[in-house]
């Protein structure tokens, strides 16, 4: 069980990377440092999908860590 938890903390913690990467809001220098001054008010279609999954795998990922602690 405990092999079992820390392979799947590995892929949930490289597809929580990926998916965070994959988001498209505030991208490019001058965004990390509040440069940007676009205003987004609603997510559609594929970025929505991506930030709800972000959200669930992140849950999945906590979990996971939880989990380990008890089988510890």
């Amino acid at each position: 069980m405990k092999l079992f938890l820390g392979v799947a903390q590995i892929i949930l913690s490289v597809l929580l990377a990926l998916l965070i990467l994959l988001q498209n809001r505030g991208t490019g220098l001058g965004g990390a440092f509040g440069g940007e001054g676009g205003v987004y008010f609603a997510k559609r279609g594929l970025e929505k999908f991506l930030f709800i999954l972000t959200i669930l795998v992140s849950i999945l990922f906590i979990a996971s860590i939880i989990a380990n602690l008890f089988i510890n």
